[in-house]
């Protein structure tokens, strides 16, 4: 840009050392009341439990936060737990603020052309009415 930035859209930290750890894109951080959530750290942290095989999550609006997460996921053949289980099991390694209320499991992640998971598409189903979402307390 005129300014000598180049605009990725990429959401980062810089250590103390220096260094730049990209954890990311813009348009996929959750802002829930000031605090911002990585959707790709839940996603991953989700896609660590032994019966998930995929999972995406997406901003929604939300009266109270303005957004919250909403976990999508795709569960292994043959698994039994829950949106309760997950959410326990995701307990364990991010702050209970960043958990999510809504989840819905889908047969598959949409993508995109390269293999991206295709957030937008996500995200019109939820407006849409398309998925069958629980709330959890």
């Amino acid at each position: 840009s005129a300014d000598g930035w180049l605009k990725t859209g990429d959401v980062g930290v810089i250590s103390a050392d220096g260094f730049l750890t990209l954890t990311d894109r813009a348009k996929d951080v959750i802002k829930s009341g000031g605090e911002w959530i990585s959707s790709v750290d839940l996603e991953n942290a989700l896609m660590a439990h032994p019966e998930v095989a995929e999972a995406a999550v997406v901003a929604v609006p939300d009266e109270k936060w303005g957004e919250r997460p909403l976990a999508t996921v795709v569960l292994k053949e043959g698994a039994t737990v829950n949106y309760t289980g997950l959410r326990e099991f995701l307990a364990r390694t991010v702050a209970k603020w960043q958990l999510p209320e809504r989840w819905t499991f889908i047969e598959a992640v949409p993508k995109t052309s390269v293999g991206k998971f295709d957030k937008k598409v996500i995200r019109k189903q939820y407006a849409d009415g398309a998925l069958d979402v629980t709330k959890l307390d």
